[in-house]
């Protein structure tokens, strides 16, 4: 340690720039070695040009829920009005939705052949669209709300659940993702997604459906694929998998469909235990029916019946 003090100790500024002010060549040199050494990354670009950043990303989440979520009271009152304190917060909103939409969009208008402003006026179209869906979005979370308190009596309030519970953060999360994708979002909604996964280890895709009243409890390490159906009032627990039977090359020459159904359904009311694995686009849980923990299953399951289960 002493040695590596003495090392940062003795570098100077005039170590790092050059005598024009710039930084000193060695740094250019590496960085063009860096930028060279996987150049043929570049072929799988969408286009030039930066997204989002997780700071961004992090803004936006946190005032989104500040929005669907204000009783909560994440980032605050001011001791102002509760209607005021969210009308204030949606306009901050809408200002960060808008450019994080345009940056996710302006990637592909050249190679589209879009002229610039047509994808300043699709980000503009989309956010008020988004906006617009803000109070269907609440009102279906307030059911997965519900649906938590119900199903798990360690809960001693509504406020708890929304305060700390991660399965209720990823579902949020997804459910203003998944609406976004189908109004036509590009890249956003699984940049938010994947914002929730690395907070609270869920990773639910943005293209999956999920109906009505979800909970999802401890959540650690559910993955939940993009062409999942699931129905309402389902119940899943940490560890569950919704996956896909196999994962091809991109560069085969009999690349599976992309608009292929390749996870399964799970009909309404079942209910899945830790670590259990379900895979294939054909494989459906029927209504009802309780998967044990760490089944492995690949086929369908008829309704009201019992997979794995000891009793």
């Amino acid at each position: 340690m002493p040695s590596m003090r003495r090392r940062v100790a003795s570098r100077s500024p005039e170590t790092i720039r050059s005598a024009g002010g710039g930084l000193a060549p060695r740094y250019g040199k590496l960085a063009g070695r860096v930028l060279s050494a996987a150049s043929g990354m570049t072929a799988g670009l969408a286009a030039e040009g930066p997204l989002p950043s997780r700071r961004d990303i992090l803004v936006l989440v946190e005032e989104l829920l500040e929005v669907l979520f204000p009783e909560s009271h994440r980032m605050g009152t001011g001791g102002g009005r509760l209607q005021d304190h969210v009308a204030g917060t949606i306009a901050s909103f809408e200002l960060h939705l808008e450019r994080a939409i345009f940056l996710c969009l302006h990637r592909t208008c050249a190679k589209a052949g879009r002229a610039p402003h047509a994808c300043d006026k699709r980000a503009h179209a989309l956010t008020t669209r988004l906006l617009d869906a803000l109070p269907d979005i609440r009102a279906q979370l307030g059911k997965d709300v519900l649906a938590a308190y119900d199903s798990d009596p360690a809960a001693t309030g509504i406020d708890e659940i929304v305060a700390c519970y991660p399965g209720l953060y990823a579902i949020a999360v997804y459910r203003v993702a998944h609406r976004l994708l189908r109004l036509g979002g590009e890249v956003l909604p699984r940049m938010l997604t994947e914002h929730a996964h690395s907070r609270t280890g869920i990773d639910l895709h943005p293209g999956a459906t999920i109906g009505a009243s979800f909970f999802i409890d401890h959540g650690t390490g559910i993955v939940i694929g993009e062409t999942s159906t699931i129905g309402d009032r389902v119940r899943i627990y940490q560890g569950v998998t919704l996956g896909a039977l196999s994962i091809r090359d991109r560069g085969l020459a009999d690349k599976p469909d992309k608009q292929k159904k390749r996870h399964p359904t799970i009909e309404d009311d079942v209910i899945i235990y830790a670590n259990a694995t379900i895979l294939g686009g054909k494989t459906v849980i029927g209504q009802g029916a309780v998967v044990g923990g760490n089944a492995w299953i690949t086929y369908s399951v008829p309704p009201r019946t019992r997979v794995g289960v000891g009793t």
